[in-house]
């Protein structure tokens, strides 16, 4: 009971009283009121509301904690908005944290113009991910993004309108037209500096077509029926089951697949900026600029992606370029991919000096904060590379000099692994209570 009230206020929609439910967590996970089974896990990679989640910021944190983990990030699409609060929220549950944003660039000016990079949705336009913002620059961050936000809520409101017309032909359907502003816009964070994506639309049609069919076989016989969209035999007994409390996202991912390609609209270059001056930019924060590696999809592994070719065929030629472009560091989640191909992409890190950095996409409800994967002996460098990146993150909102890739006295002569594993250790040395630079890490750096 105690688990389930605060997980409900640590997700209100209320800032106010999650706020107030993060000093009663605090207090009960200090005094040993609250307790759960640690492990050395660590995740890089969690969406929270104010881009599309089911968690507060407060919740994702908690969420974490109840995992085990002992570190987590915050990445939203196109927005910080939210890192101030999960940094405190981490805090409460004593476990480190890091914050830092996605976002999709285009690669025009590069060879990959017209090759699909990691993004099923569009040719030319890639993830990336830049990770490890020190506190000091979210308001830089902010003004950065504001354009884009603003390009992309344009054309959301265009997809709705593509998509009411598609559902305007749909025959014996009852779901009537999603409104944009009632619908979509007040299920996100837009107001409080979120960005809207697709999957908000998606879930707008999701909560219509529950509210017109209810749950179980109406549901079903709607999508199978009306809308002509084939369902896996799991897929299908979830969307049966009408006590199943992931509906809406189980729901959502079948769009996702089966109908959003019928109104997606390709986004303009205002929208996804050229990568270089995306890198660029985090540079002169200090942030990591990081190419997030998704690789060819034979099976559904994750449940998110159908069988898709993506870089595999010219990682080769990729990694140069990306070099070239400035980035730092590329990220991959483990359970995605095959050891074959994750073998491939650390020994590119390894040879083209990236740094390695991991997480699991965490933006449903069905989905774990687990990642077992990084306690094995393949993975484990990944443990070492999250406490750096958290290292690199809070020194440098204390002190611009001390970057993990700078030029600080302490680093001169050390290769990138050396200074990972510094930076790891001093990661470990920082209360996560209170997640500044304390005296004996300084001492360390200043010696």
């Amino acid at each position: 009971m105690v688990y389930d009230s605060l997980t409900a206020a640590l997700n209100s929609s209320d800032s106010a009283a999650r706020e107030s439910a993060l000093g009663e967590l605090s207090r009960l996970i200090s005094t040993g009121k609250l307790t759960r089974g640690p492990n050395n896990e660590v995740n890089n990679h969690v969406h929270t509301i104010y881009s599309f989640s089911p968690y507060s910021p407060s919740g994702a944190a908690f969420a974490s904690w109840k995992a085990g983990l002992k570190a987590a990030g915050i990445i939203d699409h196109d927005t910080i908005a939210g890192a101030g609060e999960f940094i405190r929220a981490c805090a409460a549950c004593n476990i480190a944290s890091t914050s830092g944003f996605e976002t999709r660039v285009n690669f025009f000016n590069t060879p990959f113009r017209t090759s699909r990079l990691n993004n099923p949705d569009s040719k030319g336009i890639a993830y990336i991910t830049i990770q490890g913002i020190p506190a000091r620059h979210f308001s830089t961050v902010t003004e950065f993004l504001k354009p884009v936000q603003q390009e992309r809520e344009k054309r959301s409101k265009k997809e709705v309108e593509a998509l009411n017309a598609v559902l305007a032909g749909i025959p014996g359907s009852t779901i009537g037209k999603i409104d944009f502003a009632n619908d979509v816009y007040a299920f996100s964070q837009a107001d409080r500096g979120g960005t809207i994506t697709e999957r908000h639309i998606l879930a707008a049609l999701a909560r219509k077509i529950m509210k017109a069919y209810g749950t179980g076989s109406g549901v079903v016989d709607f999508l199978e029926h009306n809308l002509h969209v084939s369902l896996q035999e799991k897929t299908r007994m979830y969307l049966l089951n009408v006590n199943n409390t992931h509906y809406l996202y189980d729901l959502l991912g079948i769009l996702k697949r089966g109908i959003l390609p019928s109104f997606f609209i390709q986004p303009k270059e205002t929208e996804c900026l050229p990568v270089e001056t995306v890198v660029r930019f985090a540079l002169s924060i200090d942030a990591i600029p990081s190419y997030s590696y998704l690789g060819d999809v034979k099976t559904n592994k994750t449940g998110d992606k159908i069988p898709q070719t993506f870089e595999d065929s010219y990682l080769d030629k990729l990694f140069p370029i990306l070099k070239g472009i400035g980035f730092r560091a590329v990220t991959f989640m483990p359970p995605r991919n095959t050891v074959k191909q994750l073998q491939r992409v650390m020994d590119l890190c390894r040879k083209f000096d990236f740094m390695q950095i991991s997480g699991v996409d965490i933006n449903s409800s069905r989905q774990s904060f687990n990642c077992p994967e990084i306690e094995t002996p393949l993975f484990s460098h990944l443990n070492t590379s999250t406490w750096a990146l958290i290292a690199h993150e809070k020194l440098t909102n204390y002190d611009e000099h001390l970057s993990l890739f700078g030029n600080a006295k302490i680093l001169k002569g050390l290769s990138l692994d050396e200074r990972i594993q510094l930076f790891g250790r001093l990661g470990k040395m920082l209360d996560s209570t209170a997640p500044y630079v304390n005296s004996s890490v300084k001492e360390e750096l200043y010696e």
